[in-house]
């Protein structure tokens, strides 16, 4: 059965599209199954795997509104085992046809039941938003990953997304537990990455939800999408590269002492 996880934060530019293409890549070149499930309109997670996002006949749109299955919506990638639901501007008009359903929080939910024992990992690629195909995506998955950039105004913002997060688990009964935090574009070699990765340890009050890998800022993670492939494909010996490969190595070890209790 797949742990599905939710890479959220409401600011951009934090590298949470590329962490959501990145690590699942890496994840299934470490034979694990793997779907990704792009929730944003902008459908980034989708470009970043080669797919043609307006050429594609069902997306995550369809299945939202009943149009189609996840199994229909599915994409498979170059990878083996890595499997993609597409997304296109279609999804931004979402968030008002599902307002009119009841129980439009669950609807994704239920929507991934029937391919949640395909595979592994299920990443959902959330939009920058605190809006209702959020809460889908929370409802939806078992844990969050959040990436931070390692930049002044990083934890600025997070006592609200803390907040949406507990919201979701207080009012509708749906637990999203913190999987780790992600530290961004980071440069250990000056002042402001230190003390940003120092604060951000602080203030979660406990370091096993900080990663111990660290995404550098490398200029391979931001080509890559250009080519429609993830960094560990385009260029499998740049650092973006080995980062996530370390960082999918971590969640692997993680689950395993999970899974060993």
């Amino acid at each position: 059965m797949a742990e599905i996880i939710a890479i959220l934060n409401q600011k951009g530019g934090c590298g949470k599209t590329t962490t959501a293409v990145n690590l699942a890549a890496a994840l299934a070149l470490n034979d694990k199954r793997v779907l990704v499930v792009d929730m944003d309109p902008q459908g980034n997670a989708t470009t970043g795997f080669g797919i043609q996002k307006n050429e594609v006949d069902s997306t995550i749109y369809s299945v939202l509104t009943g149009n189609s299955s996840v199994e229909d919506a599915t994409v498979s990638t170059d990878i083996s085992g890595l499997d993609v639901v597409p997304s296109n501007i279609a999804l931004s008009g979402a968030e008002i046809e599902l307002s009119k359903e009841v129980g439009y929080h669950t609807i994704l939910e239920l929507a991934m039941e029937s391919v949640a024992e395909n595979y592994d990992y299920i990443f959902i690629d959330v939009p920058p938003s605190l809006g209702i195909l959020t809460i889908n995506c929370l409802v939806a998955a078992n844990s969050v990953i959040i990436p931070i950039q390692a930049e002044f105004y990083a934890l600025e913002g997070m006592a609200d997304l803390l907040e949406a997060i507990g919201l979701v688990e207080r009012r509708l009964k749906s637990p999203s537990p913190i999987k780790g935090i992600l530290l961004t574009l980071y440069d250990s070699r000056t002042r402001l990455g230190r003390d940003v990765y120092s604060n951000v340890k602080e203030y979660f009050g406990q370091s096993e939800y900080v990663f111990k890998t660290t995404i550098p800022r490398n200029v391979t993670l931001a080509e890559a999408p250009s080519h429609g492939k993830p960094c560990i494909i385009y260029d499998e010996e740049s650092s973006g590269s080995q980062a996530y490969v370390d960082l999918a190595k971590e969640i692997i070890k993680i689950d395993g002492t999970v899974d060993s209790k």
